[in-house]
């Protein structure tokens, strides 16, 4: 789908959409839970649907009302009998591959485009010194075969932390203590945190020795929870740039003391020179004159397409250091958003592990590619902020993986978005 995007100049009120990263954790130990919990404040997107799905398939009820999902399990988790397909969604898959050494009966896991060949490899590492059997030639399908035991669990901790939490919802489960040990830097540890933060909600406590170290009884059992999501730092960049970029913002639904590690883009938007202050419990965006500054991407990979767009119209340089897991998202992210803003009179060159940005003092328009990326496109429409002309975007239709009504929201509050 194209979207053709006139230049217009972002202002209004806006309520930020929940969490995704919280969401799927939410979903996952409410399905664990024996008993009835509700999730509130969900947006059912292309991901929190594949992960909706997924525990469906392990015999949960998860029955969705509004924004409202409520989850009954009575009884053991059945294993699936069809494959878990986990669409695009990084989260639902290596959260749920643990999942599978809960039964003994092999699991099937599939999944669709850049999914199909993310790295697993802690994984793999971990079956193999467990004895647990499994299929995986170069990309998905994967399956996998045998029960997990209990022990001492040791993984890299810079290819992703979304390994981590996989482990941590079904260690405790186990007969028998372990530890998880990191091998190296743990890199996104705040979506540890959040982990750690929805276990504890729903009744699993797990210690904390270090960063990269973690202990956890065996023999626990979840807890049943109501549980509101909080709106979520990831989406709310896109609007706290376009606010800046264009005549200011209030943003609604933001915890100011969140433990989400994308609010690191307050401090990011700060140092830039961004004007922005909580009054009365919402976030409050004034148009700014922004500079360069030096962004650490290593606990922030999320920001990098949003920040790009931002420095590329600020004065002087910026850097983007320690981003190279960018390039194993939905898209190799420094590639397309090099590529992109650079068709729209950017001035950027891309590094092994990030970005070096010259400010320019707006974009043109153009065509672009959306890279079948929900953060490339929304980071496209939002540079229209401070455009001359028209934008249009091929392959919009990707906001769907993760914020289904970005653009109805985008042209509430002044964007100026058709349909091509």
């Amino acid at each position: 789908m194209i979207r053709r995007i006139e230049p217009a100049k972002l202002s209004g009120t806006l309520r930020i959409p929940p969490s995704k990263s919280l969401s799927h954790r939410a979903v996952l130990a409410a399905a664990l839970a024996e008993g009835e919990s509700v999730i509130e404040n969900l947006i059912f997107s292309e991901d929190i649907i594949a992960t909706t799905e997924a525990v469906r398939a392990l015999g949960v009820e998860a029955i969705q009302e509004g924004d409202k999902l409520t989850i009954r399990r009575s009884g053991t988790l059945k294993a699936p009998t069809e494959p878990l397909h986990c669409n695009e969604s990084g989260s639902t898959l290596r959260f749920l591959i643990p999942f599978a050494g809960l039964f003994d009966a092999p699991v099937v896991f599939t999944g669709e485009g850049k999914l199909t060949t993310r790295p697993l490899d802690p994984y793999f590492d971990l079956f193999d010194r467990q004895g647990i059997k499994y299929d995986y030639p170069g990309q998905l399908p994967l399956t996998v075969h045998g029960k997990l035991k209990a022990g001492t669990f040791e993984m890299p901790g810079h290819i992703s932390s979304q390994f981590v939490t996989g482990l941590l919802y079904v260690l405790p489960l186990l007969d028998g203590d372990s530890e998880i040990i990191l091998t190296s830097p743990l890199e996104s540890r705040d979506y540890v945190t959040l982990t750690l933060q929805i276990l504890k909600i729903f009744g699993i406590q797990v210690e904390t020795v270090t960063p990269e170290h973690y202990k956890i009884k065996g023999n626990q059992a979840f807890k049943p929870a109501n549980y509101r999501v909080e709106g979520d730092y990831s989406q709310a960049a896109f609007w706290i740039a376009g606010g800046l970029m264009g005549d200011g913002l209030i943003l609604k639904d933001l915890s100011e003391h969140s433990e989400q590690g994308d609010q690191r883009i307050l401090q990011i938007v700060r140092d830039m020179g961004g004007n922005i202050e909580w009054q009365d419990g919402d976030l409050i965006v004034r148009p700014s004159k922004t500079h360069g500054a030096v962004i650490d991407a290593s606990q922030c990979p999320d920001l990098v397409p949003i920040c790009a767009t931002l420095a590329a119209v600020s004065e002087g340089q910026t850097h983007v250091i320690n981003a190279a897991r960018v390039r194993l998202k939905e898209s190799d992210r420094l590639l397309a958003i090099r590529t992109e803003l650079n068709k729209l009179g950017a001035n950027i060159t891309e590094e092994p592990e990030g970005l070096i940005i010259e400010g320019v003092e707006g974009f043109t328009g153009g065509q672009t590619e959306g890279w079948n990326d929900h953060r490339i496109v929304m980071s496209l429409a939002i540079a229209s902020a401070k455009a001359s002309s028209t934008i249009e975007i091929e392959g919009s239709g990707a906001v769907k993986k993760s914020y289904p009504h970005f653009f109805e929201d985008f042209a509430g509050i002044g964007g100026n978005v058709s349909k091509a």
